[in-house]
């Protein structure tokens, strides 16, 4: 498929030949779905803790003997049905990840680039470079109509970077980086020509 490129002045420079196996597959919702799960469970932090009966402070003694008290039996104050018992079946720390095939990993972020292809939320930039302030940069994107964009380039340009970064729903990720949960959550995906040969070569 061929898109007209685009420079971040609102003009054109020329046009670009997509992969239709990359960028005109069919997408697939569960795939996406399963690489979305995979990605934002390695992203948990799992440091979520609470103490047991056994890490509680307190006595281990009985707290009175075993009958003829007209009490329920108790072996020790820790237990959880008291107020400073430790807490039963309470999170411990853990690592969330888990592991997702590659050819899985490889089909979700082909879906979510032909997905933002299908619905037309993709643009092909000549060069995401030139824009030093933040404002400047704010200014180009207005024109655009871009308010929620990802920029996918080969190598991120420092200074563009640091123009993007205090810009809201406005990312800026090398090839390496692209993923399917950032595609999905913004809702314009512009890749660079160098981009574009970098997806090429990572999904080869």
């Amino acid at each position: 498929m061929d898109y007209d490129i685009k420079t971040l002045d609102n003009g054109s420079a020329g046009t670009a030949t997509l992969p239709d196996e990359i960028f005109g597959a069919t997408p697939r919702a569960d795939i996406m779905a399963r690489v979305v799960h995979w990605q934002l469970a390695k992203r948990r932090a799992g440091t979520h803790k609470v103490k047991g009966m056994g890490e509680v402070s307190g006595t281990t003694k009985k707290p009175y003997k075993q009958k003829g008290t007209g009490s329920a039996r108790q072996g020790s104050l820790r237990a959880p049905q008291f107020r400073t018992g430790g807490a039963v079946h309470g999170p411990v720390v853990r690592d969330h990840g888990y592991d997702l095939p590659k050819k899985v990993r490889r089909l979700g972020l082909i879906s979510a680039l032909s997905q933002k292809a299908a619905d037309g939320k993709l643009i092909v930039l000549d060069a995401a470079s030139g824009a030093t302030k933040t404002a400047d940069l704010a200014a180009k994107l207005k024109v655009l109509g871009w308010t929620s964009a990802l920029i996918v380039d080969a190598t991120v340009d420092e200074q563009f970077s640091r123009a993007a970064r205090n810009l809201p729903k406005i990312d800026v990720l090398p090839t390496v980086g692209a993923n399917v949960y950032d595609i999905l959550n913004h809702e314009v995906l512009v890749i660079t020509r160098a981009g574009v040969e970098g997806l090429k070569e990572r999904l080869a």
